[in-house]
Order: structure tokens, then C-alpha cells, then sequence
């Protein structure tokens, strides 16, 4: 969606409009330096060439590629994007706080089966059990 709208502000900044859009995806993608350079410049046709030219290049690019030339790209138009950041950092977190201690208790249980306190068979029970949860 960011690669989508950084897309069309850059087509936008080529158009011919009386007043120059050529900066509007530079501050998007949050290079702010270029896109004073492009308002400076904006009364030549150079920052309008080069946003079609960026538009083409941005088009070529897959998600993944673009996420990762540009991941600052809509910082400035949500915070939204930080929290999702943050919700999925936590999420993250929590899974592998699941997948320890099911680990623990894998280690637990066979080391009962081990001292003979557990027979074969109620291991595998214990085992598939803590297993199917994840």
C-alpha cells in the first residue's frame, strides 16, 4: 500500500499543475532533503522528469524491496504504522515467551519419563497435548 501511494504522488509530481507537487513523495518516503531540493528546484523541469522517472522505478520494485529501500515511507502521514510496529513487536514477544515455556514442559515431561516416574505412553499423551496448543 506505502510502494502504491509513494507511486502515485511521484506520477502526481510530473503532471503539469500550477502549483508544484514534485516534493510531495520525497516527503513521503521521509527524505525530507530531497524534497526541498525538489521544491527549490520545482520552477525546471528536473524534479518533474525525475518524479516520472521515480514513479517507473517504484513501479518496478516488489513490496518487500521497497519496505526495505524505504521504511520510513508514511511515518510522516501516521503513527499508526508505529503502533502496528510495536503490536507486532509484542506479538512476536509473546509467541516466543509460548514456545519457551512449551519447551520447558517438553523438557519437564521427558525428564520424568527419563527417572521412570512416567511410563512411554504418557509422555506421548503429555507431549501431544502440549504440542497441539501451538
Amino acid at each position: 500500500m506505502r510502494r502504491k501511494i509513494a507511486i502515485a504522488l511521484a506520477f502526481a509530481g510530473s503532471l503539469p499543475t500550477p502549483l508544484p507537487l514534485t516534493w510531495l513523495h520525497k516527503f513521503y518516503l521521509g527524505q525530507y532533503l530531497w524534497g526541498i531540493v525538489y521544491l527549490v528546484l520545482a520552477p525546471t523541469l528536473l524534479p518533474k522528469v525525475a518524479c516520472c522517472l521515480e514513479g517507473l522505478w517504484y513501479l518496478t520494485q516488489s513490496d518487500e524491496v521497497f519496505s526495505t529501500r524505504f521504511p520510513q515511507a508514511g511515518a510522516l502521514l501516521s503513527s499508526s504504522s508505529t503502533s502496528e510496529a510495536l503490536a507486532e513487536t509484542a506479538n512476536s514477544q509473546a509467541k516466543a515467551e509460548a514456545a519457551q515455556q512449551i519447551a520447558a514442559a517438553l523438557r519437564e515431561i521427558d525428564q520424568l519419563r527419563k527417572d521412570g516416574l512416567i511410563t512411554e505412553y504418557e509422555f506421548e499423551q503429555k507431549r501431544r497435548k502440549l504440542l497441539e496448543g501451538v
